[in-house]
Parts: structure tokens; sequence; C-alpha cells
């Protein structure tokens, strides 16, 4: 028979996980532009290393562009 929680320990994990999740809101709004796209793109490379880029050349354009209009607007090399 699967273990239960009380109402009480719930809410005391539900409530930790809030004031992660807030921590981690306050650390992304004061990250700058620039480090925002270069954690981005570190996933987008890892993601490529391990296989898992798309196929379709016309999406893979799209979003070229894209990181180019952003990386234009933000001056990132």
């Amino acid at each position: 028979m699967p273990s239960r929680i009380s109402k009480e320990d719930a809410e005391i994990f539900t409530r930790r996980w809030e004031l992660v999740n807030a921590a981690q809101r306050e650390e992304l709004r004061q990250m700058t532009p620039e480090e925002r796209l270069r954690r981005l793109d570190a996933l987008y490379v890892s993601a490529r290393e391990m296989g898992w880029n798309t196929r379709n050349p016309e999406e893979e354009a799209k979003v070229r562009e894209t990181w180019l209009a952003l990386r234009r607007y933000y001056g990132v090399r």
C-alpha cells in the first residue's frame, strides 16, 4: 500500500517549492539579457550535441533568423 503524507507535510512541501521558485525568478530578473541569451545558447548547443536537433530546414532557418535578430538587438557576438 502506498504511503500517504499528511496535509501539513504536503503544505510544507508546497511552500518550500514556492520559495525555490521565487528565488529562481529573482535570479532570472537580475540576469542581463546577454547572460540569458548565453544560457539559452548553451542549452541549444547541448541539445545539438545530444542529437536533439531539428531536421526541418524551414524551421531551422526561422530559428536562425530569430537568433540573429536577438543577437544583433542585444549586441551579443
